[in-house]
């Protein structure tokens, strides 16, 4: 099985709860957080509401959209063919 290394960044709250429940299991913040990880991707079905609700939770994503819209709409844009 190859493994794939990806970087998460956490809140403050959010850091701290996992810092908290690897100290409980006298484990790895790291070996928490990827069974946690792995978990909530097994659960998760591939129904296309379920996927516009976590991403419309993705902080500035709305932001980020709007902006992608008004460089499109600007010209500020390159077709994917010419990448």
């Amino acid at each position: 099985m190859a493994v794939t290394r990806i970087n998460v960044s956490l809140d403050e709250a959010h850091s701290l709860r996992l810092s908290q429940l690897a100290e409980q299991l006298h484990v790895q913040e790291g070996t928490v957080a990827r069974s946690l990880l792995s978990q909530a991707l097994d659960d998760l079905a591939p129904e296309p509401r379920q996927i516009a609700d976590l991403l419309d939770r993705i902080p500035g994503a709305s932001d980020r959209i709007a902006a992608g819209l008004a460089d499109f709409d600007a010209g500020r844009t390159i077709p994917l063919d010419q990448l």
